[in-house]
């Protein structure tokens, strides 16, 4: 189970973009049988973290154009760094749906909400300012990043991505030598970096976690 949720101060989203955000990544990684999703696991935040820091604003990114299309082994191509991707774009979204549908993103049926994001993943949803389909990619690649990565970047909430997948985080004392083992590695907790600056996984001499395995 995850823990409960706890409210987030938000670095660079607004209350609208945030609330936008919660919307479409509790629709790309839903809340199912098999556990929470995106939103519970806090990956809106995640997002206003990275936002906050040098990758949004691409600090040491060449911007002077020209501006082409450019093939995907050439990383990012547009002129607008992940903080004016994300503030144009949900507004732009928010927008067209209002156009479209009579209301912002947030407040659309589910089923509205997922026909709007295949639409962008496809770049059928023509916006003034930027490609949809890339928008749709940095929010499905972020979101992944957010529902995957360690707690330390404030995304995982309760490691919840970790716990779906059965990985065991921050690798053990004991965990090189069970590379060759075909047998899962499974552990009653994963331990992230979080855990261990505050000193809630046991280490070993050697400063390794101590995984306590289970066969569940």
């Amino acid at each position: 189970m995850a823990e409960p949720a706890v409210p987030y101060a938000y670095n660079y989203l607004t209350g609208a973009e945030a609330r936008f955000l919660d919307a479409a990544v509790e629709r790309l990684i839903p809340t199912d049988e098999l556990g929470p999703g995106a939103k519970e696991a806090g990956v809106t935040y995640y997002i206003d973290q990275q936002l906050k820091g040098m990758w949004g604003t691409h600090g040491r990114q060449y911007r002077s154009g020209p501006w082409f299309e450019g093939t995907p082994q050439q990383g990012w191509q547009s002129r607008l760094t992940p903080q004016e991707l994300y503030r144009v774009g949900i507004h732009e979204i928010n927008e067209y749906c209002t156009k479209t549908h009579g209301k912002a993103f947030e407040f659309l049926s589910a089923d509205l909400r997922d026909q709007v994001l295949h639409a962008l993943e496809e770049g059928a949803v023509s916006l003034p300012s930027l490609s949809a389909k890339l928008f749709f990619d940095t929010l499905w690649r972020n979101t992944e990043e957010g529902f995957f990565a360690d707690p330390l970047y404030g995304g995982n909430h309760g490691k919840v991505g970790w716990k779906l997948v059965g990985f065991p985080g921050v690798g053990g004392s004991d965990y090189n030598d069970h590379l060759d083992n075909p047998a899962p590695y499974r552990v009653k907790e994963p331990v992230s970096i979080v855990d261990i600056e505050q000193l809630r996984a046991k280490l070993d001499p050697q400063g390794y976690p101590k995984h306590e395995k289970t066969d569940k």
